[in-house]
């Protein structure tokens, strides 16, 4: 059966009061309290936090959580991952509590990405409420997707798609290397592996919202509070999303997006030449004062 969904992200961050405009203000996910009252914590559907945001000395992934079905798929996923030579390791009963789930495994992937697989996520059954957005598309195909780093993509790459179970969707190549994207349900891709010297990173996320006006909505209040842009509007050739891409305090890249294409059911690869039909102006992400 492999990954489900991509569940949540756990981030560290240097600038906790940036990332509160960020995630309230500009994305419209919904704030609420967690077990860390130093920490922010962002619902956006019926699951827990989605997204953890820890104050730390250095802006980075904590855990890219990854879901799995039940139990029984999380104890053979962990085998499959020792098979391959990776160690890895059961989550606590407190870090279980911490996360809203019944159980999880850690691991670091061949690009040295850190990654949670969890199964049994616990609801508090407390209605959503994001009155910026009218809705995020989530439920089956998890929270959205993300883009990591690898110094060897490939092996990375080989190991989502042939032990946790990923399906190629297809593949763009650059100066820098070949970029992997991955599916596990029916939203186009759920991961993405990309080329990058050193330790692997997260590069990349994505939420996705209802309508056309969420994104132009979003656009306005964006232009408000003066988030950085990185891409203008556009259309992917790859999934078809129509989105805006803005710098995250971290700078990570970061799309809100509309109607990305769904694939039901297994498709050949294919490789794109270019990444938007239109739109899609690249910004430069923003210099440190001084």
């Amino acid at each position: 059966m492999g990954v489900h969904s991509l569940g949540y992200l756990r981030l560290e961050s240097t600038d906790l009061d940036k990332w509160r405009l960020f995630g309230t203000d500009f994305l419209g996910l919904m704030p609420v309290e967690g077990p860390d009252a130093d920490s922010l914590y962002y619902r956006m559907d019926d699951y827990p936090a989605r997204i953890a945001v820890a104050p730390g000395a250095q802006d980075r992934m904590t855990a890219l959580g990854l879901e799995v079905l039940d139990e029984r798929e999380l104890t053979r996923l962990a085998a499959a991952v020792e098979k391959t030579g990776i160690k890895v390791s059961a989550g606590t009963e407190a870090e279980c509590a911490q996360r809203h789930v019944t159980g999880f495994v850690r691991f670091h992937d061949p690009g040295a990405n850190p990654v949670e697989l969890f199964y049994g996520t616990v609801l508090d059954h407390v209605p959503v409420r994001t009155p910026l957005v009218s809705r995020f598309v989530t439920g089956g195909m998890g929270m959205g997707h993300a883009i990591v780093s690898a110094e060897d993509a490939r092996a990375t790459f080989d190991f989502y798609v042939h032990t946790l179970g990923f399906m190629e969707r297809n593949t763009m190549r650059s100066p820098g290397g070949t970029t992997w994207f991955m599916g596990c349900n029916p939203r186009h891709h759920t991961l993405g592996v990309t080329p990058m010297p050193g330790p692997g990173r997260l590069m990349h996320f994505m939420v996705e919202a209802a309508t056309l006006d969420d994104v132009g909505l979003a656009l306005d209040r964006a232009h408000k509070y003066e988030v950085p842009m990185m891409h203008s509007l556009g259309k992917h050739t790859n999934d078809h999303m129509v989105s805006f891409y803005v710098w995250s305090p971290e700078n990570y890249a970061v799309e809100f997006g509309w109607n990305g294409l769904q694939v039901p059911e297994p498709v050949p690869v294919y490789e794109i030449t270019d990444g938007a039909f239109w739109g899609h102006r690249f910004t430069p992400p923003p210099q440190p004062a001084g």
